[in-house]
């Protein structure tokens, strides 16, 4: 199971959704932490629902995902997806434009906040090469079902833990604005070019090393 849950931290380097928090933690006053909690509940649930349906499909191919994961393939499309965002990341660019799309159904807490949440993390999951990936690695894992689809909970929560500690951070910020960590964390919101690209450096890094690390 653990290959699976590596798979699903780097799954939770989730830049769009970490950046729909900051904006909130600025844009917010007293109504921050109902909101984004709303927002994180939301998008585990979009994420763990996908989840359950793509890890129901995998164990309906049985062998077929198996083969796929013990052989030489599977690391080779960890790696290849490495580069690719290698790429990405020398291009550059970050998702402010459609970050202040999402913040408008966030103003306020309330139920559009946690369907904001939902569609994020469906649509962030589905477009996401290591969310499959630790998914067909937890279906070929050879452990029973109860425990195989209970650990979606955990799978979950592993794809969340980046923005959830983001959210928790910005809420410090929020209380003690002086601090080392706020002069951080301003530091961070005047570059999010920089950010955005250390941020997909580092995914890309972890893909070729765990796609490294399968082939050999």
């Amino acid at each position: 199971m653990l290959p699976a849950l590596q798979l699903a931290f780097v799954d939770s380097v989730n830049l769009l959704l970490i950046g729909v928090i900051v904006a909130v933690g600025i844009a917010a006053r007293r109504d921050y932490a109902a909101t984004t909690a709303l927002l994180i509940a939301g998008d585990w649930c979009g994420v763990a629902g996908l989840a359950l349906v793509m890890l129901a499909i995998f164990d309906g191919l049985g062998p077929a995902v198996k083969d796929f994961v013990d052989g030489p393939v599977f690391g080779i499309l960890l790696i290849a997806t490495g580069l690719v965002t290698a790429v990405l990341a020398v291009r550059g660019g970050d998702n402010g434009a459609l970050t202040e799309k999402i913040m408008r159904p966030l103003r306020t807490p309330g139920p559009l906040t946690v369907l904001t949440g939902v569609v994020l993390g469906v649509v962030q999951s589905a477009t996401s090469v290591p969310f499959y990936g630790g998914l067909a690695l937890l279906s070929a894992a050879g452990i029973e079902p109860s425990i195989r689809y209970g650990s979606i909970a955990l799978y979950a929560s592993v794809a969340l833990s980046l923005p959830t500690l983001t959210a928790l951070a910005v809420g410090w910020v929020r209380r003690r604005p002086d601090s080392a960590a706020g002069r951080a964390f301003e530091w961070a919101r005047t570059h999010p070019e920089r950010v955005t690209r250390a941020a997909t450096w580092a995914v890309a890094v972890l893909l070729v090393v765990l796609g490294v690390a399968h082939v050999v």
